[in-house]
């Protein structure tokens, strides 16, 4: 086990002939984006002498992507060069210890008689010490020695311990360290050489990209037991697994599809995005700007965000918005084809494709993101739930909850939150015919809507002319809008009690 003076040792053995950074440093701001990366940008306090320079930071990531690091002079009053850069992450732990000791003896405490501890001397002949699995560093000792007690001895694995002339094929005991190796380190590290043409004191600019970082936003929506209106409250998730802690940090969000390069992934778009950010300045106070193609959200007060902690930050409130309820009902249940890639020569021959019937009366909220709404704002990707009051307790009750893509502002958001109760649907095909060699076919159907609701309710009856898309409308029961060239709706009212019959004729064409 390594103490406070091996600690002090080890700080001093860094720090001989080298600058060591390290504590907590003013301007740390982070970008996250909803991928599981995110952009660090921090001051570094530099005292440099003219000419070559040896400095090393040991407040990065355990995700840091070196070839991403940028350091610089903000002002460009210094001409400074990186010569060198190494970045390192295998951390103090007891399995990298017991590696450094191999071929040397330690101290293993081990149980004695009536349960006093007891010393047990040592040779280490191999520590099976796998680097970077971070199991000990996240567990601790207990945890890696366990892991070592279970590892299967043929594979190799598993730590030769010389005792009094025996092998042993797992520790005696818990390790004792005298001191920290040399080159050991405490934290994840980058070490610089560079040059500088003057002795000069800066604020030096640092910033990267480090994985295991993300954020996601997500939605409460509450309703009155009757009525339109909804009150929504918008909070954004962060989750900080880097292995650092962020202190007091500007923090913003990046929102938009963006993309992120793969391991060994060529150069795209993304790299130059990545770059742009790491140069970008601080926006006082900015709560949301396009940026490039997509959104930047900025937090208004600094955020401490703890590593492997889950924080949820309020970022959006507004009442009062009329979100009108849909009822869609589309009887054809084509579900059962969505992951098909039929052809459309597949799907003339399919004489009953597209006949089982769907019974369900599907329910969205729709609203709009405008000013006028009370929104108007850019809505990121997230989860939405929705929540209706009983007026009889007061108690919000839960309605349902889907997902809402990146929605720019005066755009409508339509919500899919479940099936109605008290809606019914049927639909049935009433005629099939191939005409003219198989140059044309005719279908008919009749799709039965019922309301059980103590309410009148409209119903918009979806059709997809799913055969071709060179349709004729031959015969029609009721009016029907066309929402594109291969899908039609119609709008259907029905008293309380009532049910609505909607009949049609539809002709395809292959000639």
């Amino acid at each position: 086990m390594y103490t406070h003076s091996s600690f002090t040792r080890l700080l001093a053995s860094l720090a001989a002939g080298s600058l060591l950074v390290h504590g907590l440093f003013a301007g740390t701001s982070l970008t996250v984006y909803n991928q599981n990366f995110a952009v660090v940008r921090e001051t570094v306090p530099l005292d440099l002498q003219k000419g070559l320079n040896s400095v090393t930071f040991d407040r990065a990531t355990v995700h840091l992507e070196p070839d991403s690091v940028m350091l610089r002079d903000p002002a460009g009053k210094i001409g400074l060069r990186i010569l060198e850069q190494s970045y390192r992450n295998d951390t103090a732990s007891p399995g990298l210890l017991l590696s450094l000791f191999e071929g040397r003896e330690l101290d293993f405490r081990t149980g004695g008689a009536g349960g006093q501890p007891a010393m047990v001397r040592g040779k280490v002949i191999r520590s099976g010490y796998t680097p970077n699995t971070g199991a000990a560093q996240r567990y601790g000792a207990q945890f890696y020695q366990s892991q070592l007690a279970m590892a299967n001895w043929q594979s190799g694995g598993s730590p030769i311990i010389e005792v009094d002339g025996q092998l042993r094929f797992s520790l005696p005991g818990e390790p004792v360290f005298p001191s920290l190796g040399d080159d050991t380190i405490l934290r994840p590290t980058l070490t610089w050489t560079l040059a500088s043409d003057r002795r000069a004191k800066l604020d030096a600019e640092l910033g990267y990209v480090t994985g295991g970082m993300s954020w996601q936003a997500a939605y409460n929506l509450v309703s009155p037991e009757k009525g339109d209106t909804i009150d929504l409250v918008g909070w954004v998730t962060l989750d900080n697994q880097s292995g650092r802690t962020f202190d007091d940090a500007k923090i913003k969000l990046m929102a938009g599809d963006v993309g992120k390069l793969q391991p060994d992934s060529p150069p795209s778009p993304m790299l130059a995005l990545a770059a742009r950010e790491l140069n970008a300045g601080h926006a006082a106070q900015v709560t949301e700007k396009s940026f490039d193609e997509f959104h930047l959200y900025s937090l208004p007060r600094p955020v401490t965000l703890r590593n492997r902690e889950t924080k949820q930050v309020e970022f959006l409130r507004a009442t009062g918005i009329k979100a009108s309820t849909i009822y869609v009902y589309s009887g054809a249940e084509l579900g059962q084809y969505r992951n098909n890639r039929w052809s459309d020569e597949t799907i003339r021959n399919q004489r009953d494709y597209g006949t089982r019937s769907n019974p369900k009366v599907w329910v969205y909220r729709e609203f709009k993101n405008t000013e006028a709404n009370g929104l108007g704002v850019p809505l990121p990707l997230g989860r939405t739930r929705f929540y209706r009051q009983d007026d009889a307790d007061g108690a919000l009750e839960f309605t349902g909850e889907n997902t809402i893509d990146h929605t720019p502002r005066d755009e409508a958001v339509r919500v899919y939150t479940g099936d109605a109760f008290d809606l019914v649907g049927e639909r049935h095909r009433t005629d099939y015919k191939l005409e003219r060699g198989e140059e044309q076919l005719e279908e008919a159907f009749e799709i039965r809507v019922r309301n059980r609701k103590a309410e009148p309710v409209e119903v918009r009856v979806a059709e997809r002319m799913y055969r071709w898309f060179n349709w004729t409308m031959l015969e029609n029961s009721d009016p029907f809008v066309k929402a594109d060239d291969r899908n039609i709706e119609f709008r259907v009212t029905l008293a309380p009690g009532e049910e609505k019959v909607v009949t049609y004729r539809v002709r395809y064409d292959w000639k």
